[in-house]
């Protein structure tokens, strides 16, 4: 699914128009929630099933931080094709976690969702102003580190894993210090399908988590044109 959306983003940068076309890196900070979702299966080494709507925290400022990035291509028609990754986070709050007979339930470095953006800004919206608004939309993975651990088991689970589709939105404002530098704030909303491997202790049976998770972030960020 990775390599399917980063072909899909490079088949659209060699589409997009040469003559008139603007690079564009942006780098954000912000404050990210997750909303709560249903989360059910089966826990490790035959620990029974659960199915439970559980409240979710995302600790934006809790090493490691919530931040991202992107890079896009912009069109002489400020149509803008490119890549951004999202180093979102998601906590089970603590009564969840015992009541399904976990320890551990997080996705903290991060709940990493990378897409490719279709994006349209607006230049001239606000006549004699430098600001300009946009809009845009994303698809592509899911790449959360899980960090799992059921009572009772000895074995964390301690990796990343591609877990499923992911998709976002966005909606901003940006505004243009220089011809090259602008400062921008915006928000987005991420959905993620996330079908979760938990590992097993040794000789016993891998576990399963699925959950659809929605974040909702309001950003502030930095971008350099060229």
């Amino acid at each position: 699914m990775l390599k399917v959306s980063l072909t899909a983003a490079a088949a659209a940068l060699l589409l997009a128009s040469p003559a008139a076309a603007e690079f564009e890196l942006s780098l954000y900070l912000g404050t990210q929630t997750a909303s709560d979702s249903d989360a059910s299966g089966f826990r490790p080494n035959g620990g029974g099933s659960f199915d439970r709507n559980v409240s979710w925290e995302g600790k934006s400022f809790d090493a490691p931080i919530y931040y991202g990035g992107r890079a896009m291509w912009w069109t002489a028609n400020n149509l803008g094709f490119g890549i951004e990754g999202t180093h979102t986070k998601a906590y089970a709050s603590t009564a969840d976690m015992s009541a399904m007979g976990f320890d551990r339930l997080e996705f903290t470095d991060g709940h990493n969702i990378i897409t490719a953006n279709v994006m349209k800004r607006f230049p001239g919206a606000f006549a004699g102003s430098n600001f300009t608004p946009y809009g845009g939309a994303g698809i592509g993975v899911a790449i959360p580190h899980v960090d799992i651990l059921a009572t009772g088991a000895t074995n964390r689970t301690y990796d990343y894993e591609m877990t499923g589709l992911a998709l976002r939105g966005i909606a901003g404002m940006k505004y243009a210090l220089t011809d090259n530098w602008a400062v921008f704030g915006e928000y987005q909303i991420t959905w993620s399908d996330n079908d979760v491997t938990i590992d097993g202790d040794p000789g016993g049976a891998n576990g399963k988590l699925r959950t659809e998770l929605v974040t909702h972030a309001v950003n502030i960020g930095v971008s350099y044109s060229f």
